[in-house]
C-alpha cells in the first residue's frame, strides 16, 4: 500500500522534503498472519470440551464496557494531536490521524512503528512538516515520560507483590529490567533534546547528515533541523497548563490501553483485579522489546506468560486473547485502512 506523493501549496521547504511513506503488503500479511497462528496455538492448548457452558451471561455487558474504553482512547489520541497541532488539526483530521497512525503501527515492525505514517498524513491534513515531525516526537516524549513513571511504580509494587510471572525466570526478569533502563534512557535523551537544549538535535542532525551517502539531502535536513529547533522553543514557551493537559491525555491513553486486557478478562471470571493491572502495566512495556510487524506472535504470547496465570480456568486463556485482540488490534487495523485510504482518494 503506497500513498501518491504530494506537495502542500506552499513555497517552504519543509513541504518540499515530505517523503511517500510505505507500507509494505508483506507487512501486513505477516503481521495478521503472525497473530492468527499465535491465538490458533493458545487456543487449541487450553481449550477443553465444555468450556463455553461456564460463561456467566450477568459478566457479558463487560465487553461492551471494553469496547467503550477502546473508543475512549481513539478519543483521547485525537484530542492529544490536535492539542499538539495548536488546533491546526480539525477533529475529523485529528481522528484520521489516529486511525492511521494505529493501523500503520499495527502493521510495521517496532522499529519502524507508525509515526513516519503519522507525519506525512499529518502534513495531507495542512500540517507543515516541521510542525508535523515535533508532534510526532513531542508524543513519543510524553509517552517516555509516562514509562518514566510506571517504572518506579512497576518497581516498588514488585516489592509486594508477583509482578514479574515467576513462568518468566531469571532471563525474563533480566529482560524485563534491560527494558526499564532503555525506556528512562531514552525518555532522558528526548527530554534534553527537545525541552532542555533544542539545539543539540540541530547538531545531531548536522553530524549524522555529513555521511556520504546523505550529503546530497544536507541541505534540507538543515532547513528541518532549524524548524524542529523553533518548533521546540514554541513548546517551551507552552504554559504549564499546556503540559498537564498533554500529559493527562497521555495518561488517559495509557490507563485505557492496560484496563482493556483487565477488563475483557473480568468479563469472562472473576481474577484479583489487583494483579491483573500491574501485570498489564508490566506486560505492555515489555511489548516495546517484540520486533514483529505489530509485534503480532509475540504480544498473544506476553498475554498468556503476564495474564495467563491469573485466570482460574485454564481453558478461557485462548478465549481471552482472542477477544482482546480482536478488540485492540483487529478493530483497529480495519478502521485504520478505512482512515488510512482517505489520504489515497485525496490525491
Amino acid at each position: 500500500m503506497t500513498l501518491p506523493s504530494h506537495k502542500e501549496p506552499t513555497s517552504s521547504s519543509a513541504s518540499q522534503a515530505t517523503t511517500r511513506p510505505h507500507i509494505s503488503w508483506r507487512y501486513i500479511a505477516a503481521s495478521l498472519a503472525l497473530s492468527v497462528v499465535a491465538m490458533s496455538i493458545v487456543i487449541v492448548m487450553t481449550y477443553t470440551p465444555g468450556t463455553l457452558e461456564h460463561l456467566k451471561p450477568k459478566r457479558f455487558p463487560g465487553l461492551f464496557l471494553a469496547l467503550g474504553v477502546s473508543a475512549l482512547r481513539i478519543y483521547l489520541g485525537a484530542a492529544r494531536l490536535k492539542l499538539f497541532s495548536d488546533g491546526q488539526l480539525t477533529w475529523p483530521g485529528a481522528f484520521r490521524l489516529i486511525l492511521s497512525w494505529d493501523f500503520a503501527s499495527a502493521v510495521t515492525p517496532s522499529t519502524i512503528g507508525g509515526a513516519p505514517v503519522a507525519t506525512y498524513a499529518m502534513t495531507r491534513e495542512g500540517v507543515s512538516l516541521g510542525k508535523s515531525t515535533i508532534v510526532m516526537m513531542f508524543g513519543v516524549l510524553l509517552d517516555h515520560i509516562w514509562y518514566s513513571l510506571a517504572v518506579p511504580l512497576l518497581l516498588i509494587t514488585g516489592l509486594y507483590f508477583e509482578v514479574i510471572p515467576e513462568q518468566a525466570g531469571v532471563v525474563g526478569g533480566v529482560t524485563m529490567m534491560l527494558i526499564y533502563i532503555a525506556l528512562i534512557g531514552y525518555g532522558g535523551l528526548l527530554t534534553y533534546g527537545l525541552l532542555v537544549n533544542p539545539s543539540s538535535l540541530k547538531s545531531m542532525v548536522k553530524q549524522i547528515f555529513r555521511l556520504p551517502l546523505l550529503r546530497r539531502v544536507k541541505e534540507k535536513a538543515l532547513i528541518e533541523a532549524e524548524n524542529l529547533e523553533a518548533h521546540s522553543n514554541q513548546i517551551r514557551s507552552k504554559p504549564p497548563v499546556y503540559f498537564a493537559k498533554a500529559f493527562g491525555l497521555t495518561l488517559g491513553m495509557w490507563l485505557c490501553r492496560i484496563a482493556l486486557p483487565v477488563i475483557v478478562i473480568l468479563s469472562l471470571l472473576p481474577a484479583n483485579e489487583v494483579m491483573l493491572v500491574l501485570r498489564s502495566l508490566a506486560m505492555h512495556l515489555s511489548f516495546v522489546a517484540v520486533p514483529t510487524p505489530g509485534g503480532s506472535g509475540g504480544v498473544e504470547g506476553l498475554f498468556v506468560l503476564f495474564l495467563g496465570p491469573l485466570i482460574d480456568r485454564a481453558a478461557f486463556i485462548g478465549l481471552a486473547v482472542f477477544l482482546w485482540r480482536m478488540i485492540s488490534y483487529y478493530i483497529s487495523i480495519g478502521l485504520g485502512m478505512f482512515a488510512f485510504s482517505w489520504y489515497a482518494r485525496k490525491s
